[in-house]
């Protein structure tokens, strides 16, 4: 059996846990932050994790997580 590829868009964005579960980072910390206020910045700094059917489409894409 030939060996799987690893989806590099989604392995730069999400990780795996030691337990399985899926981190991802928070959306909004990118640009235009001068108007956000400290305490958003440094709510958006912490990885969430991955609820729904999120996680069973990423572990498809990131085979040797």
């Amino acid at each position: 059996m030939p060996k799987l590829k690893t989806n590099k868009g989604v392995a730069k964005r999400f990780r795996l846990t030691k337990s399985g579960k899926i981190k991802r980072g928070r959306a909004g910390k990118g640009h235009l932050l001068t108007h956000k206020s400290r305490k958003r910045k440094r709510s958006l700094r912490r990885q969430v994790g991955l609820a729904g059917m999120g996680p069973k489409v990423i572990k498809r894409l990131l085979p040797y997580g």
